[in-house]
């Protein structure tokens, strides 16, 4: 059969562009590993604007690990390339960004991602894409059994039925109220609650919702001190915790507060004052000025990396949740397999108590990834954290899987 010459033209041309397509193909069926400068891209999304800009902290921390790991050899020789975008922390914008992460820059994996409804609206996008999401920092039970996604923060749940434990045993207190972020944050620390407490056969004294904007706490507290509730476990961000306390005070309302262990930071002495002496946090991490090498490595690089940011929970958290993918990713090259996203979350899934940046006994099993399984008390002293009761592991009422 002879062709003509502007058929041999056409053919020469989809020949060309087949060949000159084969390499992109290959680069994008293997996103954010560039073999030949032995960089892994990675991504996350953060609130620098919007209601909890301070949050904004743990990304400057993780930012920090990996700088740190970067000066240090990299992660087996594996250099860090990390892309962070502000989402505002709006769910809706966090699923945008994470789409231009993963199209645009091609990222390898989502890293310490901040926020707990964001990341929650990002999983469905994540599980199409096979995403891994390593250390999303918040804590909500629909991340323990997705395939794909390994979180370092326990289920918010565990963390209030951890604090109501102390406050009923410890503390001998009888009349426990629940304050709560109207969000998945705090819905799932509502969720951990009841169940322990119905566990307990006690009835919650009161149990109050809040916007996570809110500032003004005065009808809440007016419920809280008609319900004359002895322990308040507070469940939102440390400037609503400040807010609380400020309301609490000018009411005249005394009770023992309680809160989840990112609020056991600096910041919220800040924003608080002497009004925050007495709170107890329950706390899967290391206290921050403890002389194990992965926490002082932390006070070090964010030292240096993130001068303006204080040294404390908020950053720990951060730079502990970006370990986790170093760990991973570490054992991934150890295992010898191609450095897939697939790969990844296999080898994942054989972390075994490892440590991880400040936190210990990390574990994840296929179809069960709560990775961190145990946590102590901290109490806010004169401007201070200090640890009132060592780790122990979570109530058996709360620490089960989700339905």
């Amino acid at each position: 059969m002879q062709i003509t010459r502007s058929q041999f033209l056409s053919l020469f041309a989809a020949s060309a562009a087949s060949r000159l397509a084969t390499p992109a193909l290959a680069q994008d069926a293997n996103p954010g590993i560039d073999a030949a400068s032995k960089t892994v891209t990675i991504g996350g999304f953060t609130p620098i604007t919007g209601p909890v800009p301070f949050y904004g902290i743990l990304t400057r921390a993780a930012d920090a690990c990996f700088r740190h790991i970067n000066e240090n050899g990299g992660i087996r020789g594996w250099k860090v390339q990390y892309v962070t975008m502000d989402d505002g922390y709006e769910p809706s914008r966090s699923v945008a960004v994470t789409r231009r992460l993963v199209e645009e820059h091609k990222i390898f994996s989502l890293v310490a991602a901040v926020g707990t409804a964001t990341n929650v609206a990002v999983i469905p996008y994540a599980r199409e894409q096979g995403l891994p999401m390593i250390g999303p920092i918040g804590g909500a039970s629909a991340f323990f059994t997705e395939r794909n996604v390994f979180p370092l923060l326990p289920d918010y749940g565990w963390s209030a039925a951890a604090n109501a434990e102390y406050a009923l045993d410890d503390l001998r207190l009888r009349r426990l109220a629940l304050l709560w972020e109207n969000d998945e944050l705090g819905r799932s620390a509502k969720r951990g609650f009841d169940k322990y407490m119905t566990a307990r056969g006690i009835e919650p004294a009161e149990s109050q919702p809040f916007d996570v904007r809110a500032t003004d706490f005065t009808p809440q507290i007016r419920r809280l001190a008609n319900a004359q509730a002895d322990g308040v476990i507070m469940f939102g961000s440390n400037a609503n915790l400040a807010a609380a306390l400020r309301a609490a005070d000018r009411a005249g309302f005394r009770s023992n507060w309680f809160a989840p262990f990112f609020t056991a930071d600096p910041s919220t002495f800040r924003l608080a004052g002497d009004l925050l002496n007495g709170t107890y946090f329950s706390s899967w991490l290391l206290p921050v000025g403890g002389d194990e090498p992965e926490v002082k490595a932390y006070r070090e690089s964010a030292a240096r990396f993130a001068p303006n940011d204080p040294i404390g929970v908020f950053g720990l958290n951060g730079w502990s949740n970006a370990a986790l993918f170093a760990v991973g990713f570490g054992k991934l090259v150890d295992s010898g397999r191609p450095l897939t996203r697939a790969n990844l979350i296999e080898v994942m899934e054989t972390l075994t108590d490892a440590a991880v940046g400040g936190a210990r006994n990390v574990t994840f099993k296929p179809g069960d990834h709560r990775g961190t399984r145990q946590e102590g008390i901290i109490r806010a002293e004169n401007g201070a954290f200090r640890l009132v009761r060592e780790f122990r592991p979570y109530p058996a009422a709360a620490f089960d899987m989700p339905a």
